[in-house]
């Protein structure tokens, strides 16, 4: 054990982190010296899934988007923590060696539980999760029309036709016959060369 030669743990953590930080330095470094330096604006441009960019990117943004992320990760970290206390804590041969590990680590995951749901609860309570609805105003515009007028509209019964696929067919002699207009007209740019 007092031979100099040996690595201590800590020392072996030490070089892996120092080859990790020169294999990325590396990478760079060789990316930099095949990479072809002309830029052009359409490189300069900012890439949005093959569409051209358009207007600021300074854009109103729903600040519910940020809670309802934030919600999800911290569901997200608690699988992330549940997957591994499962495979751990469902070995026999821990709960052989002493059956309060199983009691214990289940009572553990519970708290761990219980209080990821009271921070549920109480972001639910607050209405972080409820997304902002707008609410009914009715208008206040200058109007000649009566507001009775709009409600005996819509209060009156209404008497629905019976739809029929039996289709009249006029006779030749009551068609007057006109040439069809189209309905627009394209209109070509001429260049001349």
């Amino acid at each position: 054990m007092n031979d100099p030669s040996q690595i201590s743990e800590f020392g072996k953590v030490l070089i892996y982190l120092i080859m990790g930080i020169l294999f990325v330095l590396f990478t760079y470094f060789m990316g930099s010296l095949a990479a072809l330096k002309k830029p052009n604006p359409e490189k300069l441009s900012s890439y949005e899934c093959g569409e051209e960019p358009k207007g600021s990117s300074w854009i109103q943004f729903n600040s519910r988007f940020y809670v309802i992320a934030l919600v999800f990760l911290l569901f997200d970290v608690e699988m992330v923590f549940i997957f591994p206390w499962a495979t751990v804590f469902a070995q026999e041969s821990l709960l052989n060696a002493d059956p309060r590990w199983g009691w214990l680590s289940l009572g553990e995951m519970f708290v761990f539980i219980v209080i990821l749901l009271i921070g549920l609860v109480y972001i639910w309570k607050k209405g972080d999760l409820n997304w902002i609805k707008p609410d009914l105003v009715p208008s206040k515009s200058p109007s000649r029309i009566p507001l009775s007028a709009y409600e005996n509209l819509n209060s009156a019964q209404y008497k629905i036709k019976k739809f029929s696929m039996d289709i009249t067919v006029q006779e030749p002699e009551q068609i007057v016959s006109q040439a069809p207009r189209p309905a627009f007209r394209p209109k070509f740019n001429r260049t001349t060369t």
